[in-house]
């Protein structure tokens, strides 16, 4: 039996849906308050049913209805709708706050109704292929993402540009990426309507550490609608202007010719891609939905991740630009850790709660530091550098890029990171760099020099002056230049004496046994 969908509001974008749902057989009802746009549909469907009433299509025997009305109104019409007992299909954004967003998921799921934002994106055959492009590892590690979205068309007074135009793209970009950013940062300017932004550009930084632009305007002098996925072994640009070759891929590589890298372009290849209307397949999908009870590709949890990150673009906004992280409203420069007058801490570090910087330290903008660190005096945390949680720096420690200390990691006085294997002032490398990781628990002694490229077990313990040349295992004690295994040490600092492979600690009593090198701890038994 055919599913019969009612169509609440049939203005400017309504029309299109309610073309859609016709040309598939769907259409029941039609809904507007403007008698003039109900005069329209009919003239153009003369067996249309149509009403100004929202309570007829509520009593309707229509088994879903699509909600094409002004943004404002999403939430009250989708809750009742779905306390008729009806599926839904919510134009984007599925509503104006997160609590209105949380409310209707749960009343849909309590309800057992369908129900599916509009993020009509998800559903062009570009998309589609530009997701298996990156799964397939066609462009290799994805460096960054962005999208264009311009016109100088239908200027809107109810909402901004923000929420007119990025849901598409920000909805996108959180699909091909599969993981929501960490902070966003907007910037807009409004020209025609105060506090109305015409023009934003929103970036978005991801713990992958790909960073996606959002760029949206009405007020620019032609139409564009383009978003580019950048990797290290090609691009990829969707052009949804093009009548033809919508999606072409470039595959652009770098070449390293000693320590300098060089563009080596190549022609752009058009990659095939199905033609079909992204709103007819988005619309047959949400009739599939509520004729199989399947979940749409865009339901209301996807609704909730994209409102999150429009709700954080717009507090970036209003507050000029400010950083502004996922796990709430509040701005880094407000967050609860300590920073002494005299440190430098740039913006665009990431700080977590507890931690303290002490002073003259510095601590550069990129560099990640987790929950309850200490960095003390004179200390240097670099641009990639990365700091677990409970880490402690003493003075004159510097952490240089790709240096890693996971959770609980001490480094003792004026200890020394490097991360270049062979150093030349007269031939800088550029930024390629070799990591370094130390694992959770480590101590490092004072004025000891760890060598980059190595791993640094876990509660290992590096002796004070060791110089450390070769990965060091779990739990041993480092002494020496070169560094070589002196004994073995429990997590919690105490020294460990094997007898016939085993052995347990004599201050918490954990036991351990030793192959080789390497030690494990035994489970305890109960």
């Amino acid at each position: 039996m055919q599913t019969k969908i009612a169509l609440v509001g049939a203005g400017y974008w309504g029309s299109n849906i309610l073309r859609v749902l016709h040309e598939l057989g769907a259409l029941s009802l039609v809904c507007d308050t403007d008698e003039r746009i109900l005069q329209q549909a009919k003239a153009r469907y003369p067996n249309l049913k149509a009403t100004s009433d929202l309570d007829e299509v509520l009593r309707s025997d229509a088994d879903a209805v699509a909600i094409a009305t002004p943004a404002r109104t999403h939430f009250e019409i989708a809750k009742r709708v779905i306390e008729a007992g009806k599926d839904v299909f919510v134009e984007k954004p599925l509503a104006l706050t997160l609590n209105d967003a949380e409310n209707l998921k749960s009343l849909s799921l309590s309800r057992k109704k369908i129900l599916m934002v509009g993020h009509i994106l998800r559903y062009h055959p570009a998309v589609e292929k530009l997701k298996e492009l990156i799964v397939s590892g066609k462009l290799g590690k994805i460096n960054y993402v962005y999208s264009n979205r311009l016109n100088f068309g239908k200027l809107r007074v109810e909402e901004n540009i923000l929420w007119s135009f990025a849901p598409h793209d920000i909805s996108v970009m959180l699909y091909l990426l599969d993981e929501l950013p960490e902070s966003v940062t907007a910037f807009g300017a409004a020209y025609l309507n105060e506090n109305r932004p015409d023009v934003t550009l929103t970036t978005l930084e991801f713990k992958s550490g790909v960073k996606g632009h959002v760029y949206v305007s009405w007020f620019h002098p032609f139409k564009e609608q383009k978003f580019i996925v950048a990797g290290e072994a090609g691009m990829a640009v969707f052009d949804d202007t093009r009548d033809i070759d919508k999606l072409v891929l470039y595959p652009h590589r770098v070449e390293w010719k000693g320590e300098v890298p060089f563009a080596v372009k190549a022609d752009g290849v058009p990659v095939e891609i199905q033609k079909s209307e992204p709103l007819k397949a988005e619309l047959s999908h949400f009739i599939e939905c509520v004729s199989t009870r399947k979940t749409p590709k865009t339901d209301a949890e996807e609704g909730l991740k994209v409102l999150k990150v429009l709700m954080l673009s717009q507090n970036s906004l209003d507050k000029k630009g400010e950083k502004m992280t996922l796990n709430g409203d509040e701005p880094l420069a407000q967050k609860k850790y300590f920073v002494h007058p005299t440190a430098f801490v740039d913006e665009g570090a990431q700080i977590g709660s507890g931690t303290k910087i002490w002073h003259f330290a510095h601590v550069m903008a990129g560099a990640k530091l987790g929950e309850n660190c200490v960095v003390a005096q004179n200390c240097f945390v670099g641009s990639r550098a990365t700091l677990g949680n409970g880490v402690k720096l003493q003075n004159n420690v510097s952490v240089y890029d790709l240096v890693e200390l996971e959770d609980n990691v001490f480094v003792g006085p004026s200890a020394v990171f490097t991360n270049d294997t062979n150093p030349r002032a007269k031939f800088p490398k550029g930024g390629k760099w070799v990591p370094t990781r130390v694992r959770e628990g480590a101590s490092i002694g004072a004025n000891s020099t760890i060598l980059c490229g190595i791993e640094i077990g876990k509660s290992a313990f590096i002796g004070a002056g060791a110089v450390v040349t070769k990965n060091v295992p779990d739990y041993a004690v480092m002494v020496g230049n070169p560094a070589k295994i002196l004994s073995y040490m429990c997590e919690c600092g105490e020294k460990l004496k094997f007898e016939k492979d085993t052995a347990a600690c004599g201050k918490c009593g954990k036991k351990y046994s030793k192959s080789g090198e390497k030690v494990t701890p035994l489970l305890s038994s109960h």
